[in-house]
């Protein structure tokens, strides 16, 4: 590398001012075009996923266990849980996808990621309520609310208001029975206050997950590193090897160089970034991990598969970088932005729930690459890398992935070259006009 030679005394060249290019329209035109466009976009996708999560929401997954054994009050044909389960299974908001199991059902749900959380009557419920109303009174029914952690923080909190508010409401239901029950018409005011809102609400974790998870947020993180790592590393690799071959210039500060061009095909290019990307892959899945779980402690198991499984999922993501960048380009690095990172995050589901995001979003989960690769990612680290918790379909999804990286990849840059159109040695031009 060598910097910049003088150019001769009789060197005639009239080198340019920023003075005079400044005003210069044309100069302006794309990049500002472009700016404004990408900042138009990025708004709108960015805060258009997070901006209105209650009033999009809809159908959130919540399990409604009723193990009550009671007999029913006098004047009742079914005991107080199977009304509680009633009326909350027929509630017309659409706000939850209210699902009737019994509680090893829910438990198992709750452990494969498939509901955010979960509503339970107890096996005494009508037993304890109805004692309210006798001196044998010693306790409080109670209903329990049951959290998922590992479907991150916000989509936990989502289910555990409403399964609240189901329970407040039932709460206030029940307590109209029990007012108009013979036995209660000398009772106190104390009593009656009590029997006006008689059922307590109890909430406890039914599937917890390790204090350095991130609140459940853990799972997004890391597989945002993973996606990261690959388009980064993709891009720099792309750009590494253009400069090696001569195909584009080094500059560092004020020195540059260019070395002799290789003649090369756009295909036999693009092998050797995919082959370079699969080998730097390697070592920097292992970073991430070292800095992860080695330093930072983060609360992880499976450690082998976590391990094949990021790396195969970060490979998937510079694969498609190159394949982009080969078919589009100077914009690849834009477009695969735009792939990988500005439409995957907020379809992502890992955030803010898919069931609390607009349509569009939903409907980019179902091939955006980060979805794919959250949901492989958090079953892995709090749901005992079950299959059924969404691993057997990233893994899918990742093999897809690739092979149309590398299909895409090699069908445009086989059609350039059978088309003759070689990557050619930049050469100097004329001022901006």
């Amino acid at each position: 590398m060598a910097a910049d030679s003088t150019p001769p005394a009789d060197d005639t060249r009239v080198r340019a001012r920023a003075a005079a290019l400044v005003r210069r329209p044309k100069l302006w035109l794309v990049p500002t075009v472009l700016c404004g466009l990408l900042a138009f976009l990025l708004s709108l996708l960015y805060m258009g996923g997070i901006v209105n999560p209650n009033g999009e929401l809809h159908h959130l997954p919540i399990g409604i266990v009723n193990a009550d054994q009671g007999r029913p009050l006098p004047g009742q044909t079914t005991n107080l849980g199977t009304q509680v389960t009633r009326s909350i299974t027929a509630d017309t908001s659409g706000k939850a996808d209210w699902q009737p199991l019994t509680r090893a059902q829910a438990q198992d749900r709750l452990a494969s990621g498939k509901i955010y959380g979960a509503l339970v009557v107890p096996a005494d419920f009508t037993t304890t309520a109805a004692a309210l109303t006798t001196a044998n009174a010693t306790t409080q029914p109670t209903l329990t609310v049951l959290t998922n952690p590992g479907m991150g923080s916000l989509g936990s909190s989502l289910a555990s208001r409403i399964t609240q508010q189901a329970a407040q409401q039932a709460s206030l239901a029940i307590g109209m029975q029990l007012m108009d029950s013979p036995a209660t018409a000398g009772a106190d005011a104390t009593t009656r206050l009590v029997l006006a809102d008689p059922v307590a609400v109890a909430t406890r974790v039914g599937h917890p997950i390790g204090d350095h998870s991130g609140l459940g947020l853990s799972a997004f993180y890391y597989t945002l590193l993973l996606v990261l790592a690959g388009f980064l590393g993709g891009n720099v690799i792309s750009n590494g090897v253009d400069t090696a071959l001569g195909y584009a210039d080094n500059e560092i500060g004020p020195w540059h160089a260019r070395r002799p061009t290789v003649p090369i095909s756009r295909t036999q290019t693009l092998l050797l970034k995919m082959v370079m990307t699969a080998g730097i892959t390697v070592l920097t899945t292992t970073l991430v991990m070292i800095a992860t779980l080695g330093i930072l402690g983060m609360d992880a198991s499976h450690l082998p598969l976590l391990w094949i499984y990021s790396y195969c999922a970060s490979l998937a993501v510079g694969l498609g970088v190159q394949a982009i960048n080969a078919a589009f380009g100077g914009i690849g690095q834009l477009v695969s932005m735009f792939v990988f990172i500005v439409l995957g995050l907020p379809s992502s589901g890992s955030t803010v729930p898919l069931e609390a995001v607009p349509g569009f979003y939903r409907f980019l989960s179902l091939f955006e690459p980060m979805r794919q690769l959250s949901v492989g990612v958090r079953a892995i680290l709090f749901f005992d890398a079950r299959a059924d918790a969404g691993l057997t379909r990233s893994w899918i999804m990742i093999a897809v992935g690739a092979a149309l990286a590398l299909l895409f990849g090699l069908a445009m840059t086989r059609y350039y070259d059978r088309k003759g159109l070689d990557r050619l040695t930049p050469q100097p031009s004329r001022l901006i006009a």
